[in-house]
């Protein structure tokens, strides 16, 4: 799979306005497969990243035209209730907004936060959709980075900005509540793969059954490829300075997310601080682990779990991993090279070198 940033070996976080700007350079390709056979692909870009879709099996039925609208609009409807860049979405409103009350939203947003909810309480606040404060800190929000670490002080004023059990949701009737007026939500590390989910769903009203759907890196496929093999999916080697495929996997009926440190970074004084922040401490984690990679049967799950196992490390994450039986391969940094680790439930689900068929 791939990373969620652009290739390139990074010496800052990216300055593009992530998850939420315009839908852009909308495509069609119809790409040959063995056989003869078909793929259709539709591709755009949407969240300040690129998607794709891929349908094998074309139907006489279908109107390549007439399915890329409906997944522009569906996008689109993502963005304007969860996006924090537009500030006329539903969330960015909520974000603005300063009662401790009960304020009503959509399902689809109050359902999202209550299964970012259900994963903070599994990884025990490694997950945290309203750590923002702190990411912003540490210089990996709209603001500069910081000529150096922030002082003990700011961190402390923003850890008490943060904390998940300060935002409370309810699904009936839907609502979100601020235990304090300055809590604020972002959902980026779960709404790519949210995202994936509604075009799965949107396929499949359109009778379609085998089909590839990736945005910026999050992936979900079901049936199989023209040439009747599963789709197969690259996990990412978590190498900064280099692209290339660490291993692949056959996505039957699944969804896969990854989640690393090795592309949204900076240094300072010969130190490398990672995005990846522990909501815990309130500072980058500084554990060797480089990358983890989770299948769930919902795209949203595994983007949340990807998140919070990175967060928690090679120990602590493998640990919860295991005993919730999350499929999940960490990958570690290991003397100058990458050592791996796969959970029962990953090796359970199966993997395919590179190169094989």
């Amino acid at each position: 799979m791939t990373a969620r940033d652009p290739f390139s070996a990074w010496t800052r976080p990216a300055r593009s306005p992530a998850f939420g700007i315009a839908l852009l350079a909308v495509g069609v390709l119809l790409a040959a497969c063995s056989g003869g056979d078909e793929v259709l692909e539709l591709r755009g870009s949407t969240m300040g990243t690129t998607y794709s879709v891929k349908i094998a099996g074309l139907s006489a039925n279908l109107e390549p035209d007439s399915l890329q609208a409906e997944i522009v609009q569906s996008l689109d409807r993502v963005n304007a209730l969860m996006s924090t860049y537009r500030p006329d979405s539903e969330l960015s409103r909520f974000n603005a907004g300063r009662s401790i009350d009960w304020v009503q939203v959509s399902a689809e947003l109050a359902g999202l936060v209550d299964e970012a909810r259900r994963i903070s309480d599994l990884s025990e606040g490694a997950f945290d959709v309203t750590v923002g404060p702190i990411v912003n800190l540490w210089g990996f929000g709209p603001e500069e980075v910081p000529a150096g670490p922030p002082e003990d002080d700011a961190i402390q004023a923003a850890i008490e900005r943060t904390g998940y059990r300060k935002l409370g949701v309810r699904t009936e009737p839907p609502a979100l509540r601020k235990s304090r007026p300055d809590i604020y939500v972002d959902l980026s590390a779960i709404a790519k793969g949210y995202g994936v989910d509604r075009l799965a769903e949107l396929l499949e009203r359109n009778g379609i059954d085998s089909y590839l759907v990736e945005i910026g890196g999050e992936v979900r496929g079901k049936g199989l490829k023209p040439d009747r093999k599963p789709w197969r999916v690259a996990i990412e080697l978590p190498d900064p300075a280099r692209r290339d495929i660490y291993r692949v996997v056959p996505l039957r009926d699944a969804a896969m997310a990854t989640s690393g440190d090795y592309r949204n970074f900076y240094e300072r004084d010969g130190r490398r601080y990672s995005h990846s922040i522990d909501p815990t401490t309130g500072r980058p984690v500084t554990h060797t682990l480089a990358s983890v990679t989770v299948i769930d049967t919902d795209c949203a799950i595994a983007d949340a779990l990807a998140t919070a196992l990175l967060v928690l490390g090679p120990s602590r994450g493998y640990e919860l991993a295991e005993s919730a039986g999350i499929a999940a391969l960490f990958i570690a940094h290991d003397a100058g090279g990458f050592t791996d680790k796969a959970t029962s439930a990953f090796d359970a689900y199966g993997h395919q070198d590179v190169g094989a068929d």
